[in-house]
């Protein structure tokens, strides 16, 4: 009998003493092939557990029905929710995914594009690291003809098709909302400039200050993208005794940062200081008090994403460049509002 490995066709060949194209084209029901013979290679198939290599029939197609995805951190809930679109979608049009995290260097960005492309992927699926400045890898890619689509973080040139949200106008009413509430000193935790969801949101707050004549200059605003970083702001912050009446974060761990160290510090929350962030992670339901933030709609940018890319494999058309806007909803809860038990609906970017 066969050893305890991953059986072959070549395996079933032999068992049943038949050729190996005639296996072959038995697990395919080609019409050639008698009842019989179709019925005892499947049996021995179902027996020894026969997988397909898919590796092997892509690269005798052209297709490997596999999707690449490349995202920044899994652990982030907004990513998992973008991954489980993704694979709903992906699914359902008969594709495999495979994912690759860069966990925010550009290095292992370089090298998750070279591993996908290695393995002949249909199509790629991107969200650029904090690091990335350089894009010839993603230019390499497009040479090659391999769809790619962005989503959440795509660069500042459009090279090819995103989903994303309206970041610049989901901080404009972020910051609005906190003005409507009679805040006038909110300052900005700002992330990379670089990145332009970053960039976006700051520009967001900074016309809705202006807007509302309440922006007094950069000193508002800090690059910290990160829980530790916006810890330390806002403790020196209590430390100096002038302590914002308002924080607007680039993402809620951020903007929990900024609401522990308030609270370790006896500032409440959100009577001295209203605090928004920005993600809608499990997390902000569970702070206290919970977190008023900007849901991004994880799971919808992955299906569109997906259905994006999905598009462009099977039609082979790259351009024009398309960009999917996805809709984004303000969630206010009891770090702007204290005892809030409902969001203001639909914002409708």
């Amino acid at each position: 009998m066969i050893e305890k490995r991953q059986a072959t066709i070549k395996d079933i060949a032999k068992e049943l003493g038949l050729s190996p194209s005639t296996v072959s084209r038995a697990l395919k029901d080609h019409p050639d092939i008698s009842p019989e013979t179709k019925e005892a290679v499947k049996k021995l198939a179902e027996q020894l557990d026969y997988q397909p290599n898919s590796l092997a029939l892509g690269l005798h197609s052209g297709k490997s029905n596999i999707i690449g995805v490349i995202i920044p951190q899994i652990k982030h809930h907004f990513f998992s929710a973008v991954i489980s679109g993704i694979e709903e979608m992906a699914q359902k049009a008969g594709y495999n995914v495979m994912i690759c995290q860069s966990n925010e260097s550009y290095e292992r960005e370089v090298s998750n594009i070279k591993t996908l492309v290695s393995l002949r992927v249909d199509g790629i699926l991107i969200s650029i690291t904090k690091e990335t400045y350089n894009y010839e890898h993603l230019f390499n890619v497009m040479k090659r003809k391999i769809p790619l689509v962005f989503f959440d973080r795509p660069p500042h040139a459009t090279l090819c098709d995103r989903c994303i949200i309206d970041d610049y106008a989901a901080a404009f009413s972020a910051v609005e909302h906190l003005i409507s509430l009679g805040r006038k000193n909110i300052i900005h935790f700002a992330g990379p400039d670089n990145v332009r969801i970053g960039a976006d949101r700051k520009r967001g707050y900074v016309d809705a200050m202006k807007r509302h004549k309440l922006f007094k200059g950069e000193e508002m605003i800090f690059k910290c993208d990160k829980f530790l970083g916006a810890a330390k702001i806002v403790e020196d912050f209590c430390k100096s005794g002038e302590i914002p009446d308002g924080i607007f974060a680039v993402n809620d761990m951020t903007a929990i940062g900024a609401i522990t160290t308030l609270t370790k510090n006896g500032i409440k929350v959100p009577e001295q200081t209203a605090v928004v962030g920005f993600t809608n992670g499990l997390i902000s339901e569970v702070t206290t008090p919970p977190l008023t933030t900007v849901d991004q709609n994880g799971s919808l940018i992955g299906s569109k994403a997906a259905e994006l890319l999905i598009k462009r494999i099977e039609t082979q058309v790259f351009e024009p460049f398309e960009t999917v806007i996805v809709p984004t909803k303000l969630i206010v809860r009891g770090s702007t509002v204290k005892d809030a038990v409902s969001d203001i609906g639909d914002l409708g970017f």
